[in-house]
């Protein structure tokens, strides 16, 4: 049996695939020769597209947001950082006593 070339497929064909499985009109091993991919990949894709969904109505932020940065803390570290560049250079270019 020859090995098959790894295939890419594009979001709209997942989404496609997805949604025939969510209807339930045909099994998955229909779905799966109708489309001419693994059963399992389809059910990964269902999955995928049933814990998606609630983000397409505007969900909840996630978790995973960074909070707000302060930027004038962050411009005063800049500057402090910028003073001790600039003190460095300007020792070590004059000569050791």
């Amino acid at each position: 049996m020859a090995k098959r070339t790894r295939r890419n497929h594009t979001p709209a064909f997942k989404a496609k695939v997805a949604l025939a499985a969510v209807k339930g009109d045909k099994t998955l091993a229909e779905l799966a020769q109708q489309f001419d991919v693994h059963p399992n990949q389809i059910t990964t894709w269902r999955g995928q597209l049933l814990e998606g969904a609630a983000g397409v109505f505007g969900a909840a932020p996630s978790e995973g947001t960074p909070p707000p940065v302060d930027l004038k803390t962050l411009h005063a570290k800049i500057g402090e950082l910028t003073l001790g560049n600039d003190f460095w250079k300007a020792r070590s270019a004059k000569p050791a006593c």
